[in-house]
């Protein structure tokens, strides 16, 4: 199944925007007979690349958006959007934001390659300045983005989760601790600064120019499945979730909000539509090996990224769907849109090699799923025969 070409995603773009007949508040008529925009002014953070700067884009087009103020660290090529370069830890990011309705904050590190005391030090004090200097500010509203995983991936989950689920997740994978942490930021925030409401929205596996330890799962030459696991896999396009944030923006919706494709894809769907063939370890042997292979440096992938491979975290989605959103993706399009994006990537125990060096590490057994667990098995087994 090939993925929507750039004609029809630009439709769904065009057609998931919410109209100014449904916000008539959004707009009002001069006496000359045009019409003034009457909506907020919206400040994103992180706007320079990724998903703030296709929402930046997105914000600036919109007829129900009045301004849009664009803070990064370096200027991002939209050129409808005021710019402001600073690092949002800057506390100066409070005169930045005056004359804001909403803040959206997208400046967030979640690189696998980023030393995580570096991660966790912006993340966290990015996300505290942000909502004190808003408050500050005079702003009303920030949207905040975590992700789904805050739920945690368990053998017990409903399927699907509903928003107001037990947040059950821990700090064992890449960047959920610091997601945790903002989660519990947005909601100390309305406490410490009455007035200010936080909006948090949390996507399921994002794809769309993303990298993470799950997009890499799909790199792998083998899909490693844990034995007695029970994998669900949902996905979010970056352009529904951007959809998502402007329904937040516009305060369609509000709180905690679950975004994501209708439904998921068991494992061996997955399977059958990526043509990738399953390599099946037994829990004991992937855990413990992904958990070496993290502590001595070989993968970036702590052995807590493989739960969410294991174990569903399908959430409903339902509060944005009861305002009238809709996911313009599906599960089976967006895993096509992935495989194109991860074309030629090669991925050995959490880390890309070349395609000859893929090729050869595959001839010596070492070429395996997500983690690499099987390789740690194999080696340690050569090494004990010799």
């Amino acid at each position: 199944m090939s993925s929507p070409d750039p004609q029809v995603r630009a439709a769904r773009n065009h057609t998931d925007r919410p109209s100014t007949d449904h916000n008539p508040s959004a707009t009002a008529r001069r006496a000359d007979g045009t019409t003034a925009v009457r909506g907020p002014v919206v400040a994103v953070t992180g706007a320079a690349a990724g998903v703030g700067a296709m929402l930046t884009e997105r914000l600036a087009a919109a007829e129900e958006i009045k301004q849009v103020i664009a803070i990064d660290e370096r200027r991002g090529e939209c050129a409808a959007a005021q710019w402001h370069i600073l690092d949002v830890r800057d506390p100066a990011i409070a005169d930045k934001l005056r004359g804001a309705d909403v803040v959206v904050h997208l400046a967030l590190d979640l690189d696998l390659e980023t030393d995580p005391a570096a991660r966790t030090a912006y993340n966290v004090r990015g996300t505290q300045t942000v909502l004190t200097a808003a408050a500050a500010a005079g702003v009303h509203r920030v949207v905040l983005c975590t992700s789904a995983m805050v739920y945690g991936a368990l053998p017990d989950n409903e399927l699907p989760l509903s928003e107001d689920a037990e947040l059950r997740a821990t700090a064992e994978a890449t960047g959920v601790g610091d997601l945790l942490e903002i989660e519990r930021l947005a909601r100390r925030a309305p406490r410490a600064h009455p007035g200010l409401n936080v909006t948090v929205v949390r996507p399921a596996v994002l794809v769309g120019g993303t990298d993470t330890a799950l997009t890499r799962y799909f790199e792998s030459p083998r899909l490693l499945v844990v034995a007695g696991s029970r994998p669900a896999w949902q996905f979010c396009h970056v352009e529904d979730l951007c959809a998502a944030l402007e329904y937040a923006v516009l305060e369609k919706a509000d709180g905690e909000l679950a975004v994501g494709c209708d439904g998921w894809l068991e494992q061996e769907e997955v399977e059958e539509l990526t043509g990738i063939r399953r390599m099946e370890l037994p829990s004991a042997v992937a855990l413990g090996a992904a958990a070496r292979l993290h502590r001595i440096g070989l993968t970036p992938s702590p052995a807590g990224d493989l739960a969410y491979t294991m174990y569903p975290w399908v959430v409903s989605g339902s509060r944005l769907h009861d305002a009238g959103w809709r996911p313009r993706w599906t599960n089976e399009e967006v895993l096509a849109e992935l495989l194109e994006e991860v074309s030629g990537r090669h991925t050995v125990a959490g880390r890309r090699l070349g395609r000859k060096d893929a090729t050869a590490a595959g001839a010596a057994g070492a070429t395996v799923a997500l983690l690499g667990a099987a390789a740690v098995v194999r080696r340690a087994r050569k090494a004990r025969r010799r």
